[in-house]
């Protein structure tokens, strides 16, 4: 079973773009980052996978994890 491609939601000429990772276009453009964000969200708990936030210039900042997360939290509450 192939591995399912993260969400990022990148920069884009007309706003913001939620972008499967490694594809070369657009899953969808919006104005706000918001906006992309929330998409992206969707995206990402239907494939269960990562989404990442990146910044105006391109960097991380932030992302949430919809799937198995390989690395989860270790401040659970007992």
């Amino acid at each position: 079973m192939p591995k399912k491609k993260d969400v990022h939601i990148v920069p884009h000429e007309n706003g913001w773009a939620a972008q499967r990772e490694g594809s070369s276009r657009a899953s969808s453009v919006h104005r706000t980052q918001a906006e992309a964000i929330r998409q992206g969200r969707e995206m990402a708990k239907q494939d269960r996978v990562e989404l990442v936030t990146h910044g105006r210039d391109g960097r991380i900042r932030d992302s949430d994890s919809y799937g198995n997360d390989p690395n989860p939290p270790k401040d659970k509450r007992h």
